[in-house]
């Protein structure tokens, strides 16, 4: 893809989107909040009150990925634009994987990927000079509360044999 055209697209995403930076990268704007919630006596391991459901548009580039990172929700991306989006998971049972979301499904990509609560995740655009619009929804509804940046030291304990994935996409 054309740099030029690349940056212009990724300028009017982040612009008409009014996307902001998100702490794990990327960019990110919530486009949903429930008004419905669901009590904190109800919700195991919860420090509080959660909305139903939220959901965002997420941005990165290929430049520019999402480091590892998890939630005690369950969390589902959806593929809107750009190049596939490549969600690498490592699972609490330390098995690894990665899901490919994307438009072209006779390549094995996928519409839509579902990242199951409490395993550590972060993503990357499959293409050089490219980037991926999706969104991600969350539910019970996303809170800061309930998320965990990577650190790479405490990882490598925890998972050695993923040292490799680890280290790409660990900031801290």
């Amino acid at each position: 893809m054309c740099g030029f055209f690349m940056d212009k697209r990724i300028q009017t995403l982040v612009k008409h989107l009014e996307l902001l930076p998100h702490p794990e990268g990327g960019f990110y704007k919530e486009t949903y909040r429930s008004e419905g919630s669901i009590a904190k006596n109800a919700l195991n391991g919860f420090k509080g009150d959660r909305n139903f459901s939220t959901a965002i548009y997420f941005l990165l580039t290929s430049e520019n990925f999402s480091s590892l990172h998890r939630i005690k929700q369950d969390e589902l991306w959806h593929f809107y634009e750009g190049s596939a989006l490549n969600v690498h998971i490592i699972h609490p049972n330390g098995n690894y994987e990665v899901l490919e979301i994307g438009n072209q499904i006779e390549k094995g990509e996928q519409y839509q990927a579902w990242v199951p609560a409490g395993a550590w995740f972060g993503a990357t655009v499959k293409d050089q000079n490219s980037y991926s619009l999706v969104g991600c929804t969350v539910a019970p509804g996303f809170d800061f509360e309930d998320f965990e940046l990577a650190k790479k030291e405490e990882l490598l304990k925890l998972f050695p044999q993923h040292s490799e994935i680890i280290s790409k996409l660990c900031r801290i």
